[in-house]
């Protein structure tokens, strides 16, 4: 298991447990070598760093992030979050040309549908930003929208919707309609409304930018499946969706959840054990939000959804990380977890811990 990821070729760029916000991996190919979210956040101010040492572990990672953004050929962003994507006009970023603009094909999340209104302007701002470094300019690449109808995925979930909340349930019920009509509002105000960004821009330096939602890709013998949208977190979760990524290498298959936190979610828990993965690359719950943004049930839903996928899933490593590390009691508050990961035989590591290093946030 030491070196599991090393025969297939991936590296872990940076994740939380090092200190600064980020889960990027790097997947080595002989031609056409892939990064997954290029991008790193200093840590919040409950981290209980100095806020220049915060800022001196970002920019460690974003040097170590753009030296492989340099040699990879296919750039992949799940969302327009800062800690999975860097800004253009970034003073710490070195070449912004050389790092996304040089023989590259960038495959983005979708920047027109299944996205909230931040990650909306996010989106256009880097890609305008792409675009400028280029020499094109964002106005020959907008169309009028492409879709008027927009299928809510919160009807998709049967898993979700067989649980029984107790007490929690009136309300939930709540919740769910008004995330209903906060689904609703961006289909009709904002997505089906304002002018797409065209799909397949080909620019003049050879790079290609394309949109992934729902595609497969291959590389020199790899091959990239992109699911649908998944959330950011629970239903109608408003930081809006994610693109989780399946690698398919050397007959490993490699799973990047993105950001889905836990999952909390029981129907992409068993999405993922359907999908096999040999890898999982999982982001934890966010405990240091617990108990204000983060309820209780919520933590235990994230909690007995990974508890599942180690009893089912057959998966030789889980890295488990991202929004877990940000708070000092992290594995008290997955202790359940971390159990049946012993108990069933599954190694699951932080990042830092399949490096051979401490969590930061344990010596603190």
């Amino acid at each position: 298991m030491t070196n599991l990821l090393e025969n297939i070729g991936l590296k872990l760029l940076w994740f939380d447990s090092l200190g600064a916000k980020s889960a990027s991996i790097y997947i080595e190919a002989k031609e056409n070598s892939i990064i997954i979210d290029p991008g790193a956040a200093a840590m919040q101010p409950s981290y209980p760093l100095p806020s220049e040492k915060k800022r001196e572990l970002r920019r460690r990672a974003l040097k170590t992030i753009e030296e492989y953004c340099w040699k990879a050929k296919v750039i992949i962003i799940t969302h327009y979050h800062y800690d999975h994507h860097v800004r253009l006009n970034d003073p710490d970023i070195i070449d912004p040309r050389k790092m996304f603009l040089e023989r590259k094909t960038l495959i983005l999340k979708n920047p027109n549908k299944y996205i909230n209104e931040s990650q909306w302007h996010r989106a256009r701002e880097f890609i305008t930003g792409l675009l400028r470094l280029s020499g094109a300019d964002i106005k020959e690449y907008l169309v009028e929208p492409e879709e008027e109808y927009f299928q809510d995925p919160v009807e998709e979930f049967i898993h979700a919707f067989s649980k029984d909340y107790g007490s929690y349930s009136n309300r939930r019920k709540e919740l769910l309609n008004k995330g209903r009509k906060w689904f609703n509002k961006l289909a009709r105000e904002i997505w089906s409304k304002e002018p797409w960004i065209k799909d397949g821009i080909v620019l003049d330096n050879n790079t290609r930018i394309t949109w992934g939602d729902g595609k497969e890709f291959e590389v020199g013998g790899i091959i990239i499946k992109i699911f649908d949208p998944w959330f950011h977190g629970i239903e109608y979760d408003r930081t809006g969706w994610v693109i989780p990524v399946l690698i398919v290498k050397n007959n490993y298959r490699i799973l990047y959840t993105s950001d889905i936190m836990g999952p909390q979610i029981e129907d992409y828990a068993y999405k993922i054990i359907d999908l096999r993965p040999d890898i999982l690359i999982a982001d934890g719950p966010p405990t240091y939000l617990y108990p204000y943004m983060l309820n209780k049930i919520n933590l235990n839903r994230a909690i007995e959804n990974m508890i599942r996928i180690i009893e089912e899933g057959n998966i030789k490593l889980i890295i488990y990380d991202h929004h877990l590390l940000r708070e000092k009691r992290w594995r008290e508050r997955i202790q359940k977890v971390l159990k049946t990961a012993r108990d069933k035989g599954v190694p699951l590591l932080t990042a830092a811990e399949y490096m051979g290093l401490k969590p930061l946030i344990d010596t603190l």
